[in-house]
């Protein structure tokens, strides 16, 4: 999967003309619905998101974060579908919303949602015990086409997860089969880095934001970045797997997304103000606090998107023996 560039669209006054127009505003609370306990970058997502809106007044109306873990977000996916046409329900949309649907685990698709905009993209990294034999990318690589059982490799929260993508699309860019990988996946991405510190797994793909503070204490280390370029701060002398030789650069996207049927209106003031959140210093400075790469692509553009990244997951999700759709 790709990055995608910033697409410089005049919409930071968006959102007033929309309501001096009288074309649409929240008129009484507005819900930002996580798939995720409180904590995680999902959940992060989203309290940034509200934060900003209610801090910086650009929405009147009040919101409300809502969490509604489990079954890999189909819980939240299928609460916003329940409210077709109404603005007043957004969700944190991730790279899930795709893959539950290629692997059969929920009958929703990204259709039945309507894309308002792409905030930021998360790529993965690949994260060994600091005390591991595996000291570099081609070390995994080697150990890979050697005997690819000999690497357990955890992540979280599901098989077929954009971290399991991760590792395939590892294993097949050096000539593997994906299948014949050793995988575990963990309740979530903590749980994953604990057993990997304890020694129980040999390798986690994950966030970066998750590793990087276990980076910093000396725990871990990252053999490779799944991304267009090195990271800075505690990651900085973690080499991209471009680097290394692999063409290998993948995230899992963040979004904010509405149920099924939205006016143009209503797509047109979240993407106002959802562009001039986006460019206050809080949310850049959150960006690198996380690791998160700018990727803000608004409806049109997003929904393209979206149709492209289906196919290439699919494909990636084929190949790991999973795909049901």
């Amino acid at each position: 999967m790709r990055m995608r560039f910033w697409i410089g669209i005049a919409l930071a006054g968006a959102a007033g003309v929309c309501a001096a127009q009288g074309a649409w505003s929240p008129q009484r609370n507005v819900e930002i619905v996580v798939g995720s306990a409180p904590g995680g970058s999902n959940d992060k997502t989203a309290r940034q998101v509200e934060r900003i809106l209610v801090e910086k007044r650009i929405v009147s109306a009040p919101l409300t974060v809502v969490n509604k873990p489990g079954g890999g977000s189909t819980i939240a996916f299928n609460y916003v579908s329940q409210h077709p046409g109404d603005a007043h329900f957004l969700m944190v949309g991730t790279t899930a919303l795709l893959s539950n649907h290629i692997v059969g685990s929920s009958k929703l698709s990204y259709l039945d949602f309507t894309p308002i905009a792409s905030l930021f993209n998360d790529y993965v990294v690949f994260v060994v015990n600091a005390e591991s034999p595996i000291k570099t990318g081609k070390d995994l690589i080697a150990r890979l086409k050697k005997d690819p059982k000999s690497v357990a490799i955890g992540f979280a929260t599901t098989l077929g997860s954009h971290n399991h993508v991760a590792a395939g699309l590892l294993a097949k860019s050096v000539g593997g089969n994906p299948r014949d990988l050793k995988v575990i996946a963990y309740k979530g991405a903590a749980e994953a880095l604990t057993n990997l510190m304890g020694n129980h797994i040999d390798l986690v793909t994950t966030a970066a934001g998750n590793a990087a503070p276990h980076v910093a204490a000396g725990r871990l280390r990252v053999v490779g970045v799944a991304g267009p370029a090195r990271f800075g701060g505690a990651l900085a002398s973690a080499p991209t797997w471009k680097e290394q030789g692999v063409d290998l650069v993948f995230g899992g996207w963040r979004s904010i997304m509405g149920p099924k049927g939205l006016s143009a209106a209503q797509v047109a003031y979240w993407e106002g103000v959802l562009a001039k959140a986006t460019q206050v210093p809080e949310w850049r400075e959150d960006l690198e606090r996380n690791f998160w790469a700018d990727d803000f692509v608004t409806s049109a553009q997003f929904r393209k998107d979206l149709e492209k990244d289906y196919a290439d997951m699919k494909a990636v999700l084929t190949d790991l023996g999973m795909a049901k759709q």
